[in-house]
């Protein structure tokens, strides 16, 4: 279940907003259960349930509440002097991540959060896996200077 509490996350930007979601999902997966074809990846399933409802919600106007980042950083707590600068650059990430358009989030929440191969996250996300490695490149030239800042 933190999979899809973390996915809600980024998808909304908002803790609150992603347990509404991991709740939406889990009773929408009881309710079509005979619609998952045994063999096949259960979490992989949920994931496309997750976004769908999330796709809905936002079509609908339902979600109305805008990203906020400070919720999103605070997620991430660490204890002990060690661990500080780890702290700050987490969270420096993770703003920088949320703050990536969101097919460039999604997609790479799916593949490196989660580690769904290209095909699976093209597939989830109903694209070509050309687009998702597209959208990954993007996404990493966009936080390329990251990297330079933590050297």
């Amino acid at each position: 279940m933190t999979g899809l509490w973390r996915f809600g996350l980024v998808l909304s930007g908002s803790g609150q907003i992603a347990e509404e979601l991991v709740q939406a999902t889990c009773l929408r997966a009881l309710e079509k259960a005979r619609q998952f074809e045994p063999g096949t990846r259960l979490d992989r399933w949920l994931f496309s349930i997750e976004r769908s409802i999330w796709l809905n919600d936002i079509r609908a106007n339902r979600v109305r509440n805008p990203v906020e980042l400070e919720e999103a950083e605070s997620v991430l707590v660490f204890d002990g002097e060690e661990k500080f600068q780890t702290n700050i650059l987490a969270a420096q990430v993770l703003k920088e991540v949320q703050a990536l358009p969101s097919a460039l989030r999604e997609t790479v929440f799916l593949v490196y959060g989660e580690g769904l191969s290209y095909a699976e996250a093209a597939q989830m996300l109903s694209v070509p896996i050309g687009t998702v490695m597209s959208r990954l490149s993007s996404a990493r030239l966009r936080l390329a200077h990251l990297n330079k800042e933590a050297s």
